[in-house]
């Protein structure tokens, strides 16, 4: 598959690890790739507050309804995804790499680690 994948000019299919989120509300049916959100790696860079408060992203994955037409009007990721702030939307491939047929989803060991054996859920945090 991978080779596939470099002929046709596209990268490989990212594997999502931990703090990872896979987005795939409407790329499977637009013929897109899922996207693969490195949740780590925005959080070195920015504080809970810029993108949950400030740019309106829902604690959940699944919970926002994000999708190209929000991002171009500068809306979600298109806020900073903007050819100022970080690198603009031309290249699909940066965001829209992960496997095809993903379902929308935090990675597992994110999950695994915010439970608690038991099935009790760890306290919020005010």
């Amino acid at each position: 598959m991978a080779a596939v994948a470099a002929l046709a000019g596209l990268s490989p299919d990212a594997r999502a690890e931990y703090g990872d989120v896979v987005i795939n509300n409407y790329s499977d049916a637009s013929g897109m790739r899922p996207v693969v959100f490195p949740h780590w790696f925005h959080r070195i860079r920015y504080r809970c507050k810029v993108c949950h408060a400030d740019l309106g992203f829902k604690f959940k994955a699944g919970g926002n309804e994000i999708n190209m037409v929000k991002v171009i009007d500068g809306q979600f990721c298109g806020a900073c995804h903007n050819g100022d702030v970080a690198w603009s939307i031309e290249n699909c491939n940066m965001c829209h790499s992960g496997k095809p047929n993903t379902p929308t989803q935090v990675h597992e060991s994110t999950i695994n680690s915010l439970v608690i054996p038991g099935g009790a859920q760890k306290e919020k945090r005010p």
